[in-house]
């Protein structure tokens, strides 16, 4: 995967809105940051997948970038997404089939239900992107923050353990002031709205099909 170019002033300066959602579960909720340009206008936690979807469309967000697979896995073959990003190296929670994720008495999925409200509360003003491109209108679309810094860094200089360092520094180099985000979610949030202005500019690189769902994160021209 190509390393995002470290100039963002295109992205950055662009005037319109987007939106990043980080999904928990039922007791942490999602934390929703929204941007304009590089201004924070919107950062909150809700657990109403309702609410989140009308800030959204409150606030005008053109994207919505959310870490939540768009798709339950394909019996058998998965999500060709999560196998084309273990090619490169990057982590991802394999997405079981939606009966797998029910029959899972420890609630582990309890967060990808979460994440399947907030795509449904969002159908109605932002359609979930089904290509591997942005051809107009007002779209939510998967992608997850390691993703994100392994695109922007290089797999090789992303790193779990200095998350919190790298994401906020990030969000600096796009010229955004991250002190008001006071989690790492709310960080991740952030970062997620940053990837959805890059995909508006027809700036991200997709991996995965209609089927199974597109994973989008940041790319170079």
């Amino acid at each position: 995967m190509r390393a995002a170019l470290t100039s963002l002033r295109s992205v950055r300066d662009s005037p319109l809105t987007v939106a990043g959602i980080d999904i928990g579960g039922a007791r942490k909720g999602c934390h929703l940051v929204v941007l304009r340009g590089s201004a924070i206008v919107c950062n909150i936690r809700s657990g109403d997948p309702d609410h989140l979807a009308r800030m959204c469309e409150e606030l005008g967000a053109v994207a919505v970038g959310i870490d939540s697979p768009c798709q339950w896995g394909q019996p058998q073959s998965g999500r060709l997404a999560e196998k084309a990003l273990a090619k490169e190296r990057i982590f991802y929670f394999a997405t079981p089939t939606r009966e797998r994720a029910e029959a899972n008495a420890a609630g582990f999925y309890g967060w990808m239900f979460c994440g399947e409200r907030v795509y449904q509360a969002l159908a109605a003003t932002h359609s979930l992107l089904s290509n591997s491109g942005y051809a107009g209108g007002k779209v939510c679309f998967e992608t997850f923050p390691h993703a994100i810094t392994c695109a922007m860094l290089g797999t090789a200089e992303s790193s779990a353990k200095r998350k919190r360092v790298q994401r906020r520094q990030l969000l600096r180099d796009a010229g955004m002031d991250p002190t008001p985000l006071k989690s790492i979610d709310a960080v991740d949030a952030a970062l997620r709205a940053l990837t959805a202005a890059y995909v508006i500019a027809n700036r991200s690189e997709a991996s995965g099909d209609t089927e199974g769902g597109y994973i989008l994160v940041p790319t170079s021209l």
